[in-house]
């Protein structure tokens, strides 16, 4: 019976376009009325002290950080000044693209505003310098990605909140894979250049390495706001949610003397900034009522019991729970897919024997790959929109799909060599 209103509550939910948060909180509050029995004031009390917790204040705040540098124009100036770096090597400047991304990533958290910010800066330039527009889109969404996994990452900071694990240690273990994911990006646009022509265009002048010493030097700024946020937490000087706080006084000050906030704008980050969060929020709430619902029915256990019954291996289980995401992903938007199979995918995950922090690095790489399905990938609609649809949907789709394959391959990795994401964790905690 339980299954059957948690399934029928997903299909009700998106075929009646229902906010996702509300539906996990109706089949939450149902299970809890109808299965458990009277027993509804069981959400408010797990709602309530989560929503109580200092680190999930830290999750505005970052959202605000974010907008705010959305708004100021650095992501402009970090790419202006980044882009003469990678003239010499094959594919130009849509290696500036993920570069920057993963560079803005480390300030912003957030896919979608990594990919606002940089493509909105880097697509009317490459169009103009006769960059192929697609490939131009790709390598913009795929490097928006990377803005939920490089720290300070909200996907990691709301899975450490929601599920009791340490975030300082997530966003360590966040930190090499997003390296490894952008140096592979990088990589296959250094195939994709040399295998076709056409891609980016002939010539291009060399200024120097004295000249582009000189043009990144102005950019010293940017290493100030990711010690204020990431340094703060690392050497323990502060935790999530406080080096949030001086990431967001950090992005403001910033924001006035190196780029162009004004008061109006800074309003208007407010704003959008409290509105991305009474959507995240939703979600989140919703999430708790189900996580405790299925909690009292001690649904993971069956699942785990389940399992032993089928003698999967831990590696089965991993592909089963990937594949669940990739289907999923077509459908629900990162964040919203993480929060509504957390309470029954970290119990399981868990069970078989995989490390918290490092089933959070993977979970985090595969709702990103979310991103660029559609269709509903976020970062699809914002750079075809970019582009004044120029390049279409499923065009940005199409030339986004090796990159699709690449973070898939990235778990692989992961999978086989789980130091990667563990090694810094492990050594400084």
């Amino acid at each position: 019976m339980v299954w059957a209103i948690i399934a029928g509550g997903f299909v009700i939910t998106a075929l009646i376009g229902l906010p996702i948060g509300i539906g996990l909180a109706l089949i939450g509050m149902t299970i809890l009325h109808v299965v458990v029995g009277n027993a509804a004031d069981l959400a408010i009390n797990a709602v309530w002290n989560v929503f109580t917790e200092f680190t999930l204040s830290a999750v505005p705040l970052f959202i605000f950080m974010g907008e705010i540098l959305l708004v100021s124009g650095v992501s402009g100036r970090m790419y202006n000044a980044v882009a003469p770096l990678f003239m010499r090597i094959p594919g130009k400047l849509l290696h500036t693209n993920i570069a920057v991304s993963a560079l803005f990533g480390a300030v912003s958290g957030t896919s979608t505003s990594t990919a606002a910010a940089i493509g909105s800066v880097a697509y009317p330039e490459l169009e103009k310098r006769g960059y192929h527009p697609g490939t131009v889109v790709g390598t913009l969404a795929a490097g928006g990605t990377l803005g939920l996994l490089i720290p300070p990452s909200l996907a990691l900071l709301i899975f450490g909140a929601t599920q009791q694990v340490s975030i300082g240690q997530l966003f360590l273990a966040g930190l090499l894979p997003g390296i490894m994911l952008a140096l592979m990006m990088m990589g296959y646009i250094w195939l994709i250049v040399s295998r076709r022509k056409g891609v980016i265009p002939e010539g291009g002048d060399w200024i120097g390495w004295r000249r582009v010493a000189l043009q990144l030097l102005p950019i010293w700024p940017v290493g100030f706001l990711i010690f204020a946020v990431l340094g703060t937490i690392y050497m323990g000087l502060a935790t999530p949610t406080e080096a949030a706080g001086l990431g967001v006084l950090a992005s403001i000050i910033l924001g006035f003397l190196w780029g162009d906030l004004s008061l109006r704008s800074l309003w208007k980050a407010f704003g959008d900034s409290v509105q991305v969060f009474i959507n995240i929020g939703v979600v989140i709430l919703g999430a708790l009522i189900l996580a405790q619902a299925i909690s009292i029915l001690g649904l993971p256990l069956q699942v785990l019991t389940w399992i032993e019954s089928m003698q999967m291996s831990p590696l089965a289980v991993l592909a089963a729970v990937s594949v669940f995401y990739l289907v999923l992903g077509c459908f629900f938007d990162g964040i919203s897919l993480m929060l509504m199979t957390l309470p029954i995918v970290f119990p399981v995950m868990t069970g078989v024997g995989f490390d918290p922090v490092w089933l959070g690095v993977i979970v985090t790489i595969l709702i990103e790959v979310g991103m660029l399905t559609p269709p509903v990938g976020m970062n699809l609609y914002i750079l075809s929109g970019i582009t004044n649809n120029r390049v279409t949907l499923m065009q940005a789709a199409y030339s986004s799909f090796p990159y699709w394959i690449l973070l898939l391959l990235g778990v692989v990795i992961l999978t086989a060599f789980p130091a990667i994401a563990l090694f810094l964790p492990q050594t400084m905690y």
